[in-house]
């Protein structure tokens, strides 16, 4: 370790996502000193964000010494591009989606340190790579199930960012043409669309709306159903609500059989919100990948859930970015 960065033994690593924004201060052992957290939404611009994020750092930066402790900035953020460290008409952002937002640059002049951005399952997969499941993989596909589907592809050792940076968005291969649901994206039939956390909501009202079968979640104003009442009721037995997990798991099983095509990964590994129904997702998604992948490929890949807590895989993931710097 040179002796900048003996006297800089710290980098912030920021998970921007779609309702939070949290931010960590790490060290290089992985340790994560000092977290703060503010709404990713609520700014009528992204300059409002940078500010009212600064001024939440630098609480936590004044924890650690000041910020010449601080080597670098690693942020996590959907649709980011690591070649240009800009946020790119990112649909779930009220200030990103409706052009380029070069908030790296943007961080950076703030706080008078560099910043690298990357998008924000990418984190997550340098994350699990670095401190998780996936040390010591060299191929392996990361899929995040949160508000939407995001993805990181590792292979040989090396993230996938492609000619533009943007290499990577499975969320948004197609896997209903016919019928399919509109995505935030603007196409129809997206992975996204059914598999995230507001898809199996709408799994569920759908499913509400076409039959008579009994159910908890009959109970509650379908507007209101969220993955987590979807998830309490299905643990609780109830039929409706399992049969949605069955519907997404085997839609999901799918997907990874066709990405397997092409990238043949060691390990799926899948982290956010939605992995906490557990088996209700991940039995049907290993029954339906079994019936659609190829011979070749069937029974080599492991179905890994994240071990890393909460945020802390994108926190950890964007840190490492900084790192780099």
């Amino acid at each position: 370790m040179d002796v900048q960065e003996t006297l800089k033994p710290y980098v912030i690593g920021l998970d921007l996502g779609g309702t939070n924004s949290v931010f960590g201060i790490v060290d290089s052992r992985g340790e994560i000193k000092a977290t703060t957290a503010i709404k990713t939404q609520g700014y009528e611009n992204v300059n409002e964000y940078v500010d009212a994020s600064v001024d939440a750092l630098h609480i936590i930066i004044d924890q650690v010494g000041g910020i010449q402790n601080i080597k670098a900035m690693g942020i996590g953020a959907p649709n980011g591009n690591y070649y240009t460290g800009t946020i790119e008409f990112a649909p779930n952002l009220s200030w990103g989606h409706s052009g380029i937002v070069p908030l790296a640059d943007l961080f950076s002049k703030k706080l008078n340190i560099p910043v690298a951005l990357t998008n924000d399952a990418n984190a997550a997969a340098i994350g699990e790579m670095t401190y998780g499941v996936a040390r010591g993989m060299k191929n392996f596909i990361m899929i995040t199930l949160g508000t939407g589907v995001g993805s990181g592809i590792v292979v040989n050792g090396q993230l996938v960012y492609g000619s533009d940076g943007f290499a990577g968005e499975l969320g948004h291969t197609i896997i209903r043409r016919e019928n399919g649901r509109s995505c935030g994206c603007g196409r129809d039939g997206c992975l996204e669309a059914y598999c995230s956390a507001t898809g199996v909501a709408r799994t569920a009202r759908e499913f509400l709306q076409t039959t008579e079968e009994p159910s908890i979640l009959r109970e509650i104003n379908p507007e209101e159903i969220t993955s987590l009442d979807v998830s309490i009721a299905a643990g609780k037995g109830d039929k409706l609500a399992q049969r949605v997990y069955e519907f997404t798991g085997e839609l999901l099983g799918e997907a990874c059989a066709d990405f397997a095509a092409f990238s043949s990964p060691e390990a799926f590994i899948f982290f956010g919100g939605l992995t906490k129904a557990g088996d209700l997702l991940m039995n049907p998604l290993k029954e339906s990948y079994d019936k659609h992948v190829l011979n070749i490929f069937r029974g080599k890949a492991k179905f890994l859930v994240s071990g890393l807590d909460g945020s802390s895989a994108a926190v950890l993931g964007a840190s490492a970015v900084g790192w780099e710097l």
